[in-house]
C-alpha cells in the first residue's frame, strides 16, 4: 500500500498500548511518527490487566513475542451472579499482565525500533494545526493519533459517564500474592457481578491479583461513600468474593478514576484526528477487551492514514465504531446482569453461556 506524502510527521499523543502500536505500525510502513508521552516511566494504569487471546495475537503481529511479557497464563473464565457460578474454558489461552509491564515493553519496543518517543511531554492545548506542551513548546501537526486512554484532552473530550446523573467510577485494588489466591483464582479470570457494578479478578505476572471494579456512584454512596467500605460491603454480600478478599488490609490502597463513559463510541471525528483506544470506544471492562480495542483501533487508524492521509480519519472512525458495536453492546448487557436477577438466572441456565460471552465480546 502506498503512503501519503509526509510534510509534517504524524503525531501520537499517549504512549500506552494504542499509541505504541500506532507508532510501530507506522514505522513498519516507513513512516517515523513523533510520540508524546506525559510520563517518563509508564505507570500502572487502572485496567483489568487481562489480555485476551485475540489481543495476544495482535501483540505478536507487532513483532513482539508474547512470551516476553512474562504474563500469567489464563485458560478459563468464571462468571458469578447472585451467588451462582458458571465456568468455561476460554477459546484459547489468554494472559494476565499488569499495565505497567505491558506499557513499558510496548513503548520500549516502539522507541527501540526508531519511533521518535518523547517522554515527560504533557499536552496542554490542541490547536487546529499545532499542540501546546506544558513547557510552552509548540508541536505542529497535520495528522494526530489521539491515544490518551481514559484521560481526555481539552477540546476533544468525550461525554462524561453516567446514566440519569449516576456516573460510573473505576476502582482498582491489587491483592498481594498468596497460596490461597493462587488456588482460587489461578489460571482463570473471574467476573463477579452485583447491583450497579461488577468486579474482575485476574492474576498478574508477579502472582498478585488485580481486582478491577466498575461501579455506579450511587452504589458507592450506599456502602458508606468510600471504596474500602464498598469492598467490605460486597464481601459481606458475596461469599465467593469474600474468600478472595480475606487478606485485604484494613486500609488498602485503592486507585480510582471518575466519570468513565462505558459503552461510548466515537462515530466521527475531524479531519486529521484519529481517535484510538478508549478515545475511540470504551468497552465495559467486564469484557476484558480494553487493550484489544487499543491495538485494533491503532491498526485501523494506521491503515486508513496510509490510504487517505489526514482525510482517512473520518472513514477510520466510522468503520471502527461499526466494528466494535456488537462487543461493546454485549459487554454492556453483561455488566447489567447484577441488577437484573431474572435475566442473570436465564443466562446462567444456558449451557456454555460464559464461553459464548467470552467469544462475542472479542474485537
Amino acid at each position: 500500500m502506498s503512503r501519503p506524502p509526509v510534510t509534517v510527521a504524524p503525531v501520537i499523543v499517549g504512549g500506552g498500548p494504542a499509541g505504541a502500536a500506532a507508532g510501530i505500525a507506522l514505522l513498519q510502513a516507513g513512516v517515523r511518527a513523533v510520540l508524546l508521552e506525559r510520563l517518563d516511566v509508564p505507570g500502572d494504569t487502572i485496567c483489568g490487566g487481562f489480555l485476551s487471546w485475540r489481543t495476544v495475537e495482535r501483540i505478536a503481529a507487532l513483532g513482539i513475542d508474547p512470551d516476553s511479557l512474562g504474563g500469567h497464563r489464563v485458560s478459563d473464565v468464571a462468571l458469578y451472579v447472585g451467588g451462582k457460578e458458571q465456568g468455561a474454558t476460554l477459546p484459547a489461552p489468554a494472559l494476565g499482565v499488569s499495565r505497567q509491564r505491558l506499557d513499558s515493553i510496548l513503548l520500549d519496543a516502539a522507541q527501540g525500533r526508531g519511533v521518535d518517543v518523547r517522554r515527560g511531554q504533557t499536552v496542554r492545548a490542541l490547536g487546529d494545526a499545532d499542540l501546546t506542551l506544558a513547557d510552552g513548546n509548540i508541536v505542529p501537526w497535520d495528522s494526530l493519533f489521539l491515544a490518551t486512554g481514559k484521560s481526555d484532552l481539552r477540546g476533544v473530550s468525550r461525554p462524561r459517564g453516567g446514566t440519569g446523573g449516576d456516573p460510573e467510577l473505576g476502582l482498582r485494588l491489587r491483592l498481594a500474592p498468596s497460596p490461597a489466591l493462587t488456588r482460587m483464582v489461578g489460571g482463570r479470570i473471574e467476573l463477579h457481578l452485583f447491583d450497579r457494578g461488577y468486579i474482575g479478578l485476574v492474576m498478574q505476572e508477579d502472582g498478585s491479583v488485580n481486582a478491577c471494579m466498575a461501579v455506579r456512584k450511587s452504589r458507592l454512596a450506599d456502602a458508606g461513600g468510600t471504596p474500602a467500605r464498598l469492598f467490605a460491603r460486597l464481601a459481606d454480600e458475596m461469599p465467593a468474593l469474600a474468600d478472595r478478599l480475606a487478606d485485604m488490609p484494613a486500609d488498602p490502597q485503592i486507585d480510582a478514576i471518575g466519570n468513565v463513559p462505558y459503552g461510548w463510541r466515537a462515530t466521527d471525528t475531524r479531519t486529521g484526528l484519529f481517535r484510538l483506544g478508549d478515545q475511540a470506544a470504551v468497552i465495559p471492562s467486564v469484557a476484558g477487551e480494553g487493550v484489544g480495542i487499543a491495538l485494533a483501533s491503532a491498526q485501523s487508524a494506521v491503515a486508513h492514514w496510509l490510504s487517505d492521509g489526514a482525510k482517512g480519519a473520518h472513514p477510520h472512525q466510522r468503520a471502527f465504531a461499526r466494528h466494535v458495536a456488537r462487543p461493546v453492546a454485549l459487554a454492556g448487557l453483561v455488566k447489567g446482569l447484577g441488577s437484573r436477577p431474572a435475566l442473570a438466572r436465564a443466562l446462567l441456565a444456558l449451557p456454555g453461556a460464559a464461553q459464548i460471552v467470552a467469544r462475542l465480546t472479542r474485537v
